[in-house]
């Protein structure tokens, strides 16, 4: 069985084939058309595909209705937890070389033979651009198996542009990479193996078995006496306090104080970090080995503008409004001039705070998530002035930290997701789980509610992600049942981890399972793993100022699909 290394779309149709024949003109003249598009009214498009017709739906707050949603969504049962559990298992499911295998053994970044597929005397924006990759270990003998973990992109650095790859598995050492020709000029291949097979499987044990290389401490205070002990999510073999959360079942253990009662439990830190690896893993995971670009010899590809198509229609590629729901595609989009582009709806760009703050004008905004979402708090108080933050005497790593803009009525909530969380010394009664805090909101119109949750649980086995997805989901769709026109965006994983306790591999795992679990609820997506796949800025779990104002612009796309 082929697999594609890609996050799924969050969509039911996969529009990469339509957009193969759709896009026709340079992308010079394209970006002006989609920029063009502001204030468009429709709500729902029509796309030829020869004969077929495909009309998707998008829910607009302000056209949405009432939808009744049933099981797993609203309704715990048992049996259709199971049966998630083994569809989102199957998803992630990812071959391995069957035991540790030497370094020589193993894939490597030097030795490889990369040509282009059915290589064309000319290529037009639209086409496919297809190579194949046949991976070596270190004595360049040909891999027989697959599950290395490879990332790669088309980019035109003059340009500023960029687009992922697909890549797909073969299972046999050899792969397929498929870009999409998005732009018109001379194009440059960049694939890169972040980890060989056999460095995947070792993450995979890491994680399944090992959850405790990432440990915390809790703080325990009664009467001047303090203690510390270590705390987790699971902690077997070890008396322990046990804290569970009554709504959603989560659960959180310390190790029991010697002097102290459970409930003197005050703060929460990060602990440490545990080696877990032996020395031939080790070596499995050198930093010349990780994230290393391949030197292909493969030359620029000149792309010509496109002026004829197979299919007869229309000759612009028409995209809907930025509203939760708005089938995804495969690249999501790509950069042009440094702008993010999307390919699933027509954005909008706020490229003065004059517009974003018309954007938000009597917004309530609750973010919830890590850093990388804390990096858009920040940004909006930069860059409209007329934000202030308002000093609620907590920490900063974690929140609640809370902005206002009196003149504008608008009000931006920020607070960490719940433990697990890797932070600095934090009040215990300021880390909430995120589906409680949504669970007490009421929405409406202008309540927008944006998350992300994934750093801190790469460490975790992924049944323990589910969990928590699964209760934040069952908050989010009562949210929508009874406020349906609020508004509720998820900001997807990005790149930049690479180490046993935060790679990518393990980012893009969680990742596939949060698009999956939110795939049939009207939510938007902001795609921050392609944002960050396909950039000229070197990866980094806090991306720069230019990919988080592309990303904070499709935030407020979906927040104002309308606005002019």
């Amino acid at each position: 069985m082929e697999v594609s290394r890609h996050p799924p779309s969050c969509g039911i149709k996969n529009l990469y084939p339509l957009l193969l024949n759709a896009i026709q003109d340079d992308l010079a003249s394209l970006v002006k058309k989609w920029e063009a598009r502001v204030g468009a009214k429709e709500t729902e498009i029509t796309m030829k595909m020869g004969r077929k017709v495909w009309t998707p739906k998008t829910f607009c707050p302000h056209s949405r209705t009432v939808t009744t949603l049933s099981s797993p969504f609203l309704v715990s049962s048992p049996s259709l937890e199971d049966e998630e559990l083994r569809e989102l298992k199957e998803l992630l499911r990812w071959p391995d070389p069957h035991g540790i295998v030497s370094l020589n053994s193993s894939t490597s970044p030097l030795n490889f033979e990369c040509h282009i597929l059915h290589p064309k005397a000319k290529y037009s924006v639209g086409d496919y651009l297809e190579v194949v990759l046949t991976t070596q270990d270190h004595w360049k003998r040909p891999k027989t198996y697959g599950g290395d973990f490879f990332r790669a992109k088309l980019h035109t650095p003059k340009l500023k542009a960029g687009v992922t790859g697909l890549v797909t598995d073969h299972q046999n050492g050899t792969y397929t990479i498929s870009f999409l020709l998005l732009w018109v000029g001379e194009v440059q291949i960049s694939i890169r193996l972040v980890h060989s097979s056999e460095v995947v499987q070792i993450m995979k044990k890491a994680r399944d078995l090992r959850p405790d290389k990432v440990y915390f401490q809790g703080h325990f205070q009664r009467n001047g006496t303090e203690e510390t002990t270590e705390c987790n999510m699971e902690i077997p073999g070890r008396p322990v306090c046990k804290y569970e959360d009554q709504r959603n079942g989560e659960t959180w253990v310390c190790v029991r104080p010697k002097n102290l009662p459970c409930d003197s439990l005050v703060y929460h830190s990060v602990g440490g970090y545990r080696k877990v690896t032996n020395k031939t893993e080790d070596s499995l995971m050198a930093r010349e080995l990780t994230d290393q670009e391949l030197a292909l010899q493969i030359p620029p590809v000149h792309v010509i503008s496109s002026n004829s198509l197979e299919f007869t229609g229309t000759k612009q590629l028409q995209l809907p409004a930025c509203c939760p729901g708005v089938v995804a595609t495969q690249p999501s989009g790509f950069y042009y001039n440094d702008m993010w582009m999307t390919l699933a709806c027509s954005h909008k760009r706020f490229p003065t705070s004059a517009e974003a703050s018309t954007c938000l004008k009597g917004k309530i905004i609750h973010m919830f998530g890590d850093s990388t979402l804390r990096q858009w708090w920040e940004y909006l108080l930069r860059f409209i002035p007329t934000i202030r933050q308002i000093d609620l005497h907590v920490g900063y790593k974690s929140g609640p930290l809370m902005a206002v803009d009196p003149g504008n009525g608008l009000v931006i909530h920020w607070r960490a997701h719940g433990s697990p969380l890797r932070t600095d010394k934090t009040m215990i009664a300021d880390l909430h789980y995120m589906a409680n805090d949504i669970a007490n909101i009421g929405g409406g119109p202008d309540v927008v509610i944006v998350f992300t949750i994934w750093a801190h649980f790469t460490t975790h086995p992924v049944e323990m992600y589910i969990r928590r997805v699964r209760n934040i989901r069952r908050s989010i769709a009562e949210l929508l049942t009874r406020s349906p026109k609020t508004t509720v965006i998820i900001k997807t994983a990005n790149t930049g981890y690479k180490s046993i306790y935060g790679s990518d591999w393990l980012s893009l795992q969680l990742d596939m399972i949060l698009r999956k679990m939110f795939s049939e609820l009207p939510v938007a997506v902001v795609d921050a793993w392609d944002m960050t796949s396909c950039h000229y800025l070197r990866d980094d779990i806090h991306p720069g100022k230019i990919i988080i104002q592309n990303e904070v612009d499709m935030f407020l796309s979906f927040i104002c699909p309308h606005s002019t």
